[in-house]
């Protein structure tokens, strides 16, 4: 199954869709991680992925391959549901 990775920042403009993104994916049953960039653990995270901008969005498949991304911007949650799911 694949997973999507959500890189945010407390004090980010965009981050709270982000948020609510996550949120409404967990209750369509998708497996999501989500990394708050301004803690050690969530900077390690973001620096081992290259996030430069927040919020970022990753779908990565079940060898971890990146499928698709958002960098800087919050997609729709039916195109990420499409994505996920046509897998």
């Amino acid at each position: 199954m694949d997973t999507v990775k959500i890189f945010y920042k407390d004090d980010c403009p965009l981050c709270p869709s982000a948020k609510k993104l996550k949120d409404n994916l967990k209750q369509h049953m998708v497996n999501t991680l989500s990394y708050n960039v301004g803690t050690a653990e969530g900077l390690a995270e973001a620096t081992f992925y290259r996030v430069m901008a927040l919020p970022t969005i990753l779908i990565e498949d079940d060898g971890e391959n990146l499928v698709k991304e958002w960098r800087g911007t919050v997609p729709k949650i039916e195109e990420v549901l499409y994505i996920v799911n046509k897998r």
